[in-house]
């Protein structure tokens, strides 16, 4: 067994009911007085809310999906307008990665503060959208310091939107099961992350009240990410950076749609990253375990429902293909990702292509 391992440098406030009280600590932990409170508009309440008891210099509410780089570079003058020193972000994906965004280039602290699974909170990752291309990196500077997590933040997020995101999560675990610098060690904080996501998201689905189901969502939320931190971007995250930055797809949607089929599509290459998979699942194959649990959820099933046009295929399949890593277990040629799209987009039953057999 050999193999190099990365652990990235983070605080996590873990509880229930203490996003408020956490924070506190965090902002005086880190000595700052000028707070960037960034949040979407529907969200800036819980954002005051949360921060009344510290000082803020600036709210800011122009967030979008995928970091336009207009928004982002209009976020980083505001930013140095009112002299911040510390970035707290209250929200999902697309207002992590805005802090992020200013972050890369001021080098100011993030205080990230989740309210969905998007796991964007636990990385070193970043990403841009400029002239419908994604751009995606890895700089230690974009890191969230400190992570806070509240499962009773989330329980605003609508039922459907909860399943997305987290399917999105559950995406980061199966990727980094085979990403480009996969371990034993991401390897298991995927497979507990499975584990978790599974337990959670069905109880979620059936109480959307219930914080005990939203806590084992998170916890698995946060495995997802660190997993996929370490390991890399795979061939499922390459595919839904360039549906989402080029077609303007909705990005947990996305994820959520895309995983099955490149779950089946890889599994047969990979046969002991499928067992510890399906084993997660508690089923008899990866594929069967996550078809189980995307029908209990009743997930989103085709890309053609939200806005992917038949007629884009062929030139996805293309910009795709030039990402995708040389460390996929199995080989990907234009056909074979033309016709995963192409099933993607119908919402065909993906399947366990070794055996042949519908799951």
């Amino acid at each position: 067994m050999t193999f190099e391992h990365v652990s990235l440098p983070q605080r996590v406030l873990f509880g229930t009911g203490k996003a408020a009280e956490n924070l506190a600590l965090e902002v005086s932990r880190l000595g700052a007085s000028r707070v960037m409170l960034i949040a979407s508009s529907s969200l800036m309440p819980v954002g005051e809310r949360i921060t009344a008891g510290i000082g803020v210099a600036l709210s800011y509410d122009d967030v979008a999906p995928h970091v336009p780089i207009d928004k982002a570079v209009k976020a980083r003058l505001a930013a140095a307008e009112h002299d911040v020193d510390l970035l707290v972000c209250v929200g999902g994906g697309s207002t992590t990665g805005l802090a992020k965004a200013i972050a890369l280039t001021t080098g100011l602290p993030i205080v990230a503060i989740p309210t969905t699974y998007a796991g964007s909170e636990a990385t070193n990752v970043w990403g841009l959208t400029e002239q419908s291309r994604k751009t995606t990196g890895v700089d230690d500077r974009v890191l969230p310091v400190s992570v806070i997590y509240d499962a009773s933040l989330t329980v605003a997020l609508p039922v459907a939107l909860s399943v997305a995101s987290g399917l999105n999560a559950l995406a980061h675990c199966v990727d980094s099961m085979w990403a480009p610098r996969t371990d034993p060690i991401n390897q298991t904080l995927a497979i507990e992350g499975i584990r978790a996501l599974a337990v959670g998201l069905p109880a979620v689905k059936a109480n959307p009240q219930d914080n005990e189901g939203r806590e084992h969502a998170l916890y698995g939320a946060y495995l997802s990410a660190v997993a996929f931190a370490s390991a890399g971007s795979g061939m499922h995250h390459k595919i839904c950076h360039v549906l989402g930055g080029t077609y303007n797809l909705p990005h947990a949607i996305t994820h959520a749609t895309v995983l099955p089929y490149v779950l089946a599509f890889n599994a047969p290459s990979a046969p002991d990253a499928e067992a510890r998979i399906a084993a997660a699942f508690g089923s008899s194959s990866a594929v069967d375990g996550l078809n189980r649990l995307r029908a209990s959820l009743d997930a989103p099933r085709a890309l053609k429902d939200y806005g992917f046009d038949e007629i884009s295929i062929p030139e996805a399949g293309r910009l795709i293909l030039a990402a995708i890593p040389a460390s996929n277990p199995r080989a990907v040629t234009t056909e074979a990702l033309t016709g995963l799209l192409r099933a993607a987009w119908a919402g065909s039953v993906p399947f366990f292509e070794a055996t042949g057999s519908r799951q």
